[in-house]
């Protein structure tokens, strides 16, 4: 099987679910997922958190940070989803990715000096869309280069 069929491109997947994958891949590729989403919860649950003096780069530097930590999310989610054989693991994995970035929001709600924003789960979801489109590409170049 590809990697682009494992990834939940190819027919070879059907009716597998992830109960059905070995428990020895589950728990070697969930416990990241778990560890960086944490890392996200800690960063949304600093009170005014910032990175430079400037105001300016500060917005670059957070939003930029945005896409790149969501995009780590959606890559490990990615991961963790396919290895459990689970059909369409790249639009499932984006599918979290965003439903985690919109709890990541309402969560910055209850943190002193944050603020929940429609717009920072847009960027959070262009992150991971990015992140899972150039794995696909990297997937689909691998595959062709295998063949």
């Amino acid at each position: 099987m590809t990697e682009l069929a494992a990834a939940g491109g190819g027919s070879s997947n059907r009716g597998r679910h992830f109960w059905d994958a070995e428990p020895i891949r589950l728990a070697l590729t969930w416990p990241p997922v778990v560890v960086w989403a944490g890392f996200i919860f800690t960063l949304s649950a600093t009170p005014n958190l910032r990175f430079v003096q400037s105001d300016a780069m500060d917005f670059i530097v957070r939003k930029a940070g945005h896409m790149a930590v969501f995009g780590v999310l959606a890559v490990l989610l990615w991961r963790a989803v396919s290895y459990s054989r689970q059909r369409g693991a790249l639009a499932i994995s984006l599918a979290l990715t965003v439903a985690y970035a919109a709890s990541d929001e309402f969560h910055q709600s209850f943190t002193a000096g944050r603020h929940p924003s429609p717009i920072d789960v847009g960027i959070d979801s262009v992150g991971a869309l990015v992140a899972l489109l150039a794995l696909a590409a990297w997937l689909r170049f691998r595959a062709q280069r295998a063949a």
